[in-house]
């Protein structure tokens, strides 16, 4: 009851991290290619070669673009010590994910294969309880990002980070230019929403499960 919202969420910030439809998404509303002057092909690349750098084992991230005609690293030190600080909060994110599902899994198959049937409903309502948990806790925060994601944004960087190098110049780091505030304003919106609707699903399940269940007693008193 308790893991289903962390194991939602964390799911979650994992999709959102290896969307390629995400970046893109953002690199088109936020007019990227004009701002860094990078083609959006070479976009696509610079999606791609994150995404690939925060699932990997490599340390520092070296990403070259072509700009004016001429290839370019695109990260200053600065900024790929940055990237490795944010690698580090990914895979955190990524074993949390990985703790949380096993132990839902493993709670999952001991109700489902060796307990007795009544477990079963055990199980759905611990997943009613943990979705009911999800939606307020969801609405919370998208009702924070739309009142204060200013606050939220940076509170959120001074507690992740032990240093300022995410205090980056938007004139003449790529970083920040990639990704400027309102990228990462859509991208906390689709994170709640994704959890909240992966909670409706999961509890929606339940429910029916217990509605169903219900019936059939009903019918075999009856019978």
């Amino acid at each position: 009851m308790l893991c289903l919202p962390i194991l939602l969420l964390t799911a979650s910030i994992g999709c959102a991290v290896n969307s390629h439809w995400l970046y893109k998404y953002g690199f088109e509303k936020h007019t990227v290619s004009q701002t860094t002057g990078i083609a959006e092909l070479e976009l696509e690349k610079v999606a791609t070669g994150l995404i690939g750098y925060f699932n990997s084992g490599e340390t520092n991230i070296s990403l070259t673009v072509i700009n004016d005609g001429e290839p370019s690293e695109l990260f200053n030190q600065r900024e790929v010590a940055h990237l490795r600080d944010v690698k580090g909060l990914i895979w955190l994110d990524y074993w949390v994910l990985l703790g949380t599902l096993v132990y839902t899994l493993s709670y999952a198959g001991v109700s489902l294969f060796w307990r007795r049937k009544r477990y079963w409903q055990q199980l759905a309502w611990g997943m009613i309880s943990g979705s009911g948990i999800t939606l307020p806790l969801m609405l919370a925060m998208v009702l924070g990002i739309l009142f204060d994601f200013d606050q939220l944004f940076l509170r959120f960087h001074l507690l992740s980070f032990a240093n300022e190098l995410w205090q980056l110049d938007p004139a003449r780091d790529y970083l920040i230019m990639l990704f400027p505030e309102g990228f990462w304003y859509d991208a906390a919106i689709f994170c709640a929403l994704a959890t909240a609707g992966l909670g409706i699903i999961l509890g929606g399940v339940a429910g029916g499960y217990l509605l169903l269940a219900k019936s059939r007693v009903k019918s075999l008193r009856e019978y």
